[in-house]
């Protein structure tokens, strides 16, 4: 732990979540929007699925930890609806084991404490002739992205937990299909704007979890902040 402590937002998923730092990705906008005032974690697990994911909930969110996450946002599907293969292999998962391991992924971070917000990002579309020429056959499809995405809404439903509709909130561009995706599947910077928008407007519903409302650290007056034209110090902590 570094001091003083701040809360910890911990994003949690497969590639959309590993790659979300990198060309301008959600995660970095989330860091930025929350820089001073939240600590924001990354673990992600490109390739993973949701049945991997349960796997290892244990050790990645220890119940007994002594700091435990003010937020958990939480993305599997995409790697699940893959169409499964003929040997058995491969990161398919039917669609009523994804909902149950989901719905244990949401219970055991909603029992880590009652200061514990989730969120889920539901399956995004992909631009499937996109994938074919940047990547080859797959087995991802945009309706079996749907199928995923609206089991993923409806368990949130159930259990009471946000989550942002990532299949139709990026397909409100005319254009999606050309400025979302670097291969059809991972998200460009367009894209990954519109998933930074959507999770900080949910966060904004919440005083406790919202940018705007959170103290930013190290926001006192000081001798040694800039002088401005009158002679006086400016505070630019909150610039």
């Amino acid at each position: 732990m570094i001091g003083p402590g701040r809360p910890l937002f911990v994003l949690f998923g497969s590639s959309i979540v590993q790659f979300s730092y990198s060309n301008e990705g959600w995660g970095a906008i989330l860091a930025h929007a929350y820089a001073r005032k939240a600590d924001i974690i990354l673990r992600g697990y490109a390739g993973w699925n949701s049945r991997r994911a349960l796997e290892v909930l244990d050790k990645v969110f220890p119940k007994d930890a002594a700091v435990q996450p003010s937020l958990v946002i939480v993305y599997f599907g995409g790697n699940d609806s893959i169409k499964p293969h003929p040997s058995g292999l491969g990161p398919h998962v039917p669609l009523p084991e994804y909902v149950e391991n989901m719905k244990k992924i949401a219970m055991h971070l909603k029992g880590l404490s009652e200061n514990t917000h989730v969120m889920f990002l539901s399956t995004p579309p992909v631009n499937e002739e996109q994938i074919l020429e940047t990547i080859g056959i797959c087995g991802r499809t945009n309706e079996g992205s749907l199928i995923y995405s609206e089991a993923c809404l409806k368990l949130c439903q159930e259990v009471d937990i946000k989550c942002i509709d990532l299949w139709t909130a990026i397909q409100q561009r005319d254009d999606w299909k050309t400025v979302c995706f670097k291969d059809g599947i991972h998200l460009s910077s367009e894209g990954s704007k519109i998933v930074g928008e959507e999770i900080l407007k949910a966060l904004a519903e919440e005083p406790s979890l919202c940018w705007r409302s959170l103290p930013t650290e190290f926001d006192e007056d000081s001798v040694y902040d800039p002088v401005g034209e009158e002679g006086k110090n400016i505070n630019i902590s909150n610039l």
